[in-house]
């Protein structure tokens, strides 16, 4: 799940313990919100910043929610053709779980991945959420930390 750190960082998920994780507008991006189920683990990836990589990790605790921005004509991310009946936006509340003592940046993990193995390392535009596989999680684990047992504990079978 990527944000830009001027907007919304893995030190404010820190400081807050838990947010909603609002704004997302690609219908592509929804749906993997969609997917997601309590308990799933999400890489926290800050974007547009120099470098850009993975910063942190972070759990989701509830889903299904509709985003209340898209309600908001105040909002940027306000929906017009969004209903309170019929929300368009849905997505999920994140708590924070650990920031990585260095940034996984993306030039490593295009060193690390293919395009196919990782879709954050595609070139052009990228998602702002993206599924991980569990193998793909355990190896970026891997590289930031060792657990005390195995990170298949940590991840369960769920994919990021």
């Amino acid at each position: 799940m990527k944000s830009e750190p001027e907007v919304y960082s893995i030190t404010d998920l820190q400081q807050q313990g838990e947010t909603i994780w609002d704004g997302v507008r690609n219908y592509q991006a929804r749906n993997f919100l969609r997917q997601m189920q309590p308990g799933d683990l999400a890489f926290f990836y800050h974007s547009n910043t120099n470098p850009p990589g993975i910063a942190g990790l972070m759990r989701v605790v509830k889903t299904g929610i509709a985003d209340p921005t898209q309600f908001d004509p105040n909002s940027t991310y306000y929906d017009p053709k969004s209903s309170l009946e019929s929300p368009r936006w849905q997505t999920v509340v994140v708590e924070f779980v650990e920031t990585f003592s260095d940034l996984i940046s993306l030039s490593t993990l295009k060193e690390e991945f293919s395009a196919e193995e990782l879709m954050v390392v595609r070139t052009g535009n990228r998602l702002s959420v993206m599924p991980v596989s569990l193998t793909v999680a355990n190896k970026i684990l891997t590289m930031r930390f060792s657990l005390p047992t195995n990170n298949d504990e940590l991840l369960g079978q769920r994919k990021l």
